[in-house]
């Protein structure tokens, strides 16, 4: 009997855990490192930045001699011979009629002096290279920013969840109280009808607290690129550690020289200022090298023709010098002073905004911390305040609303302090980010 109860016992808790939910337990960085891995804009950013190396590559080979390898056929018609006879010899073809024609060439091709233009090409796609791997860096700081926010509002979610779940327990036992109360005769009905009334809207706010973790859970479920209906749990607390805080003006200058986005600002610049060298070049003479390697049946380099495969070779170098253009190269040349111009005064305004983000972000840092000192003093207070007002109820000193309202009091400023330590925990975030960390 006692080995069957065991065995019923042991069959029961091995139900109970295989009907479990499975639970995936995160910290920020776990969550993050999903995120960075899962992410399709990142990879499409990644993608565009292959993409500018293989650009700046081609740009590197353009200096470099290209050769060719052709052949051709061609089919021609027929065509009467020509010839010249001299006594006592045969016919001597001199264009004899030979319709196959094929031709093999290698063909060199060497730009050795461009005015510069080739480098300057060169220049600029190696500045857009290295733009498009700081917006990728740009985008993971992003990301980061996004998971850290998704995060945080979860886990206040969770704690916002607990708050109201034990501020429940506690009016629920209430107005059990107060009914047993009103049952003896002690109080009169409206006193319970209130109550009820505080813990139906406490009911309310329960749910929009589940509903809005369930909004968080799936918010951060997209971030990190999770897809199965495991059960996210963050493992974090909203307790910030107190770190001192930096200076203004070191955070600053710390942003000044660390946002990707202003990297990628001065890369495009360099970009648009070697375009304007590539545009002026244009005007300077182009010089190259062509030589070639030809085996042919016939032969048109040979005389006279013959109906057989000979060979020849060819070298030659070429100037050319633009003279005129119809005003093209002028408007080219405003066109890329004026992309310059664009992208310096781009590069300018972000300078305005990075100081007013940093100097917002730190404020707002600043008035968080300051938040969750005079929230933490807002919970105590109103502990205490509940405690006195249920000894004062117990001893019949005070009626059941002034209990209510001592309860609703801790509740709003147990609420207060999960909102001003989840707003702490993002401010420092968005300061990182405005940093460039």
């Amino acid at each position: 009997m006692k080995r069957t109860l065991t065995l019923f016992v042991l069959l029961l808790a091995t139900r109970g855990t295989a009907a479990q939910e499975p639970v995936v337990r995160l910290t920020l960085d776990d969550a993050i490192a999903r995120g960075l891995a899962n992410s399709h804009r990142l990879a499409e950013l990644q993608a565009r930045k292959e993409g500018a190396d293989a650009a700046e590559a081609g740009r590197a080979a353009a200096a470099m001699p290209s050769i060719a390898l052709m052949g051709g056929y061609m089919r021609t018609n027929h065509v009467d011979e020509f010839g010249i006879a001299q006594p006592g010899q045969p016919l001597r073809l001199i264009y004899p009629d030979i319709p196959d024609n094929y031709r093999a060439r290698i063909d060199l091709n060497w730009p050795i002096y461009s005015g510069g233009r080739t480098d300057a090409l060169a220049r600029a796609a190696d500045a857009e290279r290295q733009a498009a791997g700081e917006d990728v860096t740009a985008a993971r700081s992003d990301l980061r920013l996004e998971i850290a926010r998704a995060f945080w509002a979860l886990v206040s979610a969770i704690d916002t969840e607990r708050v109201l779940a034990r501020s429940l327990d506690s009016i629920g036992a209430h107005v059990r109280d107060l009914r047993s109360r009103f049952d003896q005769g002690f109080i009169p009905p409206n006193d319970v009808l209130s109550a009820e009334a505080q813990q139906s809207r406490q009911r309310v706010l329960a749910i929009e607290a589940r509903n809005t973790r369930a909004i968080c859970d799936a918010d951060l479920r997209r971030l990190i690129g999770l897809d199965t209906s495991d059960r996210l749990e963050p493992v974090a607390t909203l307790e910030s550690q107190s770190v001192a805080q930096s200076s203004l003006e070191g955070l600053l200058a710390e942003a000044r020289t660390q946002r990707p986005e202003r990297r990628a600002l001065a890369d495009r610049a360099e970009a648009s200022r070697a375009r304007e060298a590539a545009v002026a070049a244009t005007a300077r003479p182009q010089i190259g090298v062509n030589a070639g390697y030809d085996y042919a049946r016939p032969n048109a380099r040979i005389f006279p023709r013959q109906g057989s495969w000979q060979d020849s070779w060819d070298a030659s170098v070429n100037v050319s010098w633009l003279l005129w253009d119809g005003g093209r190269r002028r408007a080219e040349q405003a066109e890329a002073s004026a992309a310059s111009r664009a992208v310096q005064a781009r590069a300018a305004d972000f300078d305005r905004q990075v100081a007013f983000e940093v100097q917002q972000r730190w404020l707002d840092l600043d008035s968080s911390r300051a938040a969750i000192g005079a929230a933490t003093d807002g919970v105590r207070s109103a502990t205490e305040a509940r405690r006195v007002v249920m000894e004062r109820f117990r001893a019949g000193v005070v009626t059941s609303t002034d209990v209510v309202d001592a309860d609703i009091a801790v509740l709003q400023a147990e609420l207060d302090l999960t909102r001003a330590r989840a707003n702490a925990r993002l401010a420092e975030a968005r300061l990182d980010r405005a940093v460039g960390k």
